[in-house]
């Protein structure tokens, strides 16, 4: 189960899982909260697609009823449980802290019985009150007991494993280990699609022009507080003065995505940059949604992750299996893509630092040969961790019990 199909990590991965789990072994199920997102076009045809009904008029009675806190929740429970019984659905996963709140709601745990596997996607001690603005501690208390009649906890990291143990009070031994995978084969063949094929959405309106002699980098993304948009912006303003004069092609950094934060990113580029548009020769463009996203990452010279937490971030993931050179934060499982200190695969920032990001931005557009062993180091840590077969035989295995 998952909230919708829009884009996000875990929409991606449930989308993965729907492809390629084995239909000798699984007849598949999707329950959407919204049964809505680009993603949908990627759900296999024999894939029975579940929501909860939608169109039907309130009574002013049930407008004012959903007021009351919880209401809401009860309900998607309800009809969820419901949506189980009717399809005799022998297993249920519900990926990420919005789905095991309707799954393992208590109001429907006699009702419910299908075995659960929860997967925790974040380090939830940041995760959960950034996301939920209200009723956190309810809600935690609400995930602790959720996750405890879980069959199996699945995390997608060890810092959000261990992150999960301290702030629900689970076992450390119960929560199960599984990475991400990435389809390397579907992620080139994606990205590789003509330009004429991506659709383009700014609320800034046009795309800028591409530049030319320039270090092209990406950061992909909901403008969210969270990911890091503003530590960049900052990191880029701190390059002032410190670029060298010649044999360092300067940046443009392309900012790809749209949400609430981006006004105030526009608006504090502007204060920073000179009548040219740039601060010391650098620029930013604001892209707006692009979709699809691959396309971007694939012609540019780099991916930049300043996420302050992560779970496990697919669009690194997806960089990786692209061949592109990536600066990141240590934020969460991100350090998971590491194997090994002396095979580093990214070029490390801290999370929320923007003098650490500058640091880094520089050692990335000055070392050619670095940004290539990071390449290849990528390559072997995907290959050997992040394969399909594996991931999706692990999940296989925990599914079945």
């Amino acid at each position: 189960m998952a909230t919708s199909m829009r884009g996000g990590g875990s929409e991606h991965q449930v989308a993965l899982l729907a492809r390629h789990l084995p239909r000798d072994q699984f007849d598949v199920h999707l329950y959407l909260t919204h049964a809505e997102g680009e993603l949908l076009a990627e759900i296999p045809p024999d894939v029975k697609v579940r929501s909860p009904a939608s169109g039907r008029a309130k009574s002013v009675w049930r407008k004012l009823a959903d007021r009351w806190p919880g209401t809401i929740l009860r309900r998607q429970a309800a009809e969820f449980a419901e949506i189980v019984q009717r399809e005799g659905i022998d297993v249920v996963y519900d990926r990420a802290f919005h789905n095991t709140m309707i799954a393992g709601h208590p109001a429907i745990k006699n009702e419910m019985r299908a075995r659960r596997v929860s997967t925790i996607v974040s380090p939830p001690e940041v995760a959960l009150p950034m996301v939920e603005k209200r009723f956190v501690a309810a809600k935690r208390r609400l995930l602790a007991d959720a996750y405890r009649r879980s069959g199996t906890v699945v995390a997608v990291s060890t810092a959000a494993a261990d992150s999960a143990a301290t702030y629900y009070g689970l076992p450390r031994d119960r929560i199960v280990v599984v990475a991400n995978p990435v389809d390397v084969e579907r992620v080139r063949a994606v990205a590789a699609r003509p330009s004429a094929g991506i659709v383009h959405v700014s609320e800034g309106g046009t795309m800028p022009a591409a530049h030319g002699d320039r270090l092209h980098l990406v950061c992909v993304g909901r403008m969210t507080p969270e990911k890091g948009q503003a530590d960049l912006i900052e990191a880029i303003g701190r390059l002032r003065g410190r670029w060298p004069e010649s044999g360092v092609p300067r940046l443009t950094v392309r900012f790809i995505g749209d949400g609430p934060g981006r006004e105030s990113l526009e608006r504090r580029w502007r204060e920073m940059a000179g009548p040219d548009g740039s601060v010391d020769g650098h620029l930013v463009e604001f892209a707006g949604v692009i979709s699809p996203a691959l396309s971007e990452i694939s012609r540019s010279n780099g991916l930049v992750l300043p996420s302050h937490f992560e779970g496990m971030p697919n669009v690194v993931l997806e960089a990786f299996a692209l061949e592109v050179p990536v600066v990141a934060t240590r934020s969460g499982g991100t350090t998971d893509l590491q194997a090994d200190s002396e095979q580093p695969t990214c070029f490390w920032a801290e999370p929320g630092d923007p003098e650490s990001l500058a640091v880094s931005l520089l050692a990335m557009a000055g070392d050619p040969d670095r940004r290539a062993r990071h390449v290849v180091a990528a390559g072997d840590l995907i290959r050997e961790r992040h394969g399909i077969e594996d991931a999706i035989g692990k999940i296989g295995r925990i599914l079945h019990g």
